[in-house]
C-alpha cells in the first residue's frame, strides 16, 4: 500500500480542516479528491508530501514512511519517490525546458550527462512535448507548461503522483488531454492522486472518488458508478 491514512486529522493554521480521514491508495490507483474551494483538498495533499503536519493520527503512512513522525531531513528522500504537480506549474522561467528537467535530474543524483539527456527525451516523448525541448516556459501555452510539469513529475519514475488541480488553469480540451495522460500513467502502475473541480471528467476517466465536505472525507465512488449505470440504461 502506497498511502495508508487511518483517522488522520488535517490541520492548517491551528484549525482542523479535515477530521478522521481514512484513505488507502495502492499501486496503479487513480484517485480523485473533489470538493468546494476551502474544503481541505489541497491541505490533504500537502500532508502526503509533508508540507503540512499531521495531528495525532492512528496511522499515517506514505510510501512506507510514518509521515506523522518523519524527521525533516528524511523528507527529501520521500519526495524523490513522488511526482508532485502544481496548478501554477512552478517551472523555472530563466531556463529552457531541457534545462528545467536537467536541473531536477542533477539535483536527484543523476551524474552522467548522456543518461540525463536520454531520460529527458523519453519523458518529453511520453507527454508529446519532444518538439518543445529548447523552448522557454514563456513561449509555451498553459497547457504545454502543464505537460512539461507532468514530464518533470515522472522523471524519476515515481511510485505515486500527487497533482493539485492540474487542470485548473487550462481550457477544457487541454484538461481532458491532461487527465487522459495521467490516467495512462496510472495504468502503467504509478498511482495518481489528484484534486479537481472538473467533475464531468470523472465519468470520462473513471477512478476512485473522494469528497471533502463539512470537514470530512467520504468515499463517493459509488455515486459516479451509479451515474454511469444510469446513462448505460438509457442507451
Amino acid at each position: 500500500m502506497l498511502i495508508d491514512y487511518q483517522k488522520v486529522n488535517v490541520v492548517q493554521d491551528d484549525n482542523v480542516v479535515l477530521k478522521d480521514v481514512n484513505l488507502q491508495v495502492n499501486e496503479g490507483d487513480f484517485v480523485y479528491i473533489i470538493g468546494k474551494v476551502g474544503s481541505g483538498k489541497s491541505s490533504l495533499l500537502k500532508t502526503m508530501y509533508c508540507e503540512l503536519d499531521h495531528s495525532s493520527p492512528e496511522k499515517a503512512e506514505v510510501l512506507g514512511r510514518d509521515v506523522a513522525h518523519i524527521r525533516r531531513k528524511d523528507v527529501p528522500a520521500l519526495r524523490r519517490e513522488m511526482g508532485i504537480i502544481f496548478q501554477d506549474f512552478q517551472l523555472l522561467h530563466d531556463r529552457s525546458v531541457r534545462k528545467n528537467l536537467d536541473f531536477v535530474l542533477r539535483a536527484t543524483g543523476w551524474r552522467k550527462r548522456k543518461e540525463r539527456d536520454e531520460r529527458i527525451t523519453h519523458v518529453l516523448e511520453a507527454v508529446d512535448m519532444a518538439d518543445k525541448i529548447d523552448k522557454m516556459p514563456y513561449e509555451l501555452s498553459g497547457g504545454e507548461q502543464q505537460h512539461i510539469a507532468i514530464a518533470r513529475a515522472i522523471l524519476n519514475k515515481p511510485r505515486i503522483i500527487i497533482a493539485d488541480e492540474p487542470t485548473g488553469n487550462i481550457d477544457m480540451e487541454t484538461a481532458r488531454h491532461i487527465v487522459s495522460l495521467l490516467k495512462r500513467i496510472s495504468e502503467d502502475g504509478t498511482a495518481v492522486v489528484m484534486t479537481t473541480h472538473n467533475i464531468h471528467l470523472l465519468d470520462e476517466f473513471p477512478g476512485k472518488v473522494y469528497r471533502c465536505k463539512d470537514g470530512l472525507l467520504s468515499d463517493v465512488t459509488h455515486e459516479y458508478r451509479q451515474m454511469d449505470l444510469t446513462e448505460d440504461s438509457k442507451d
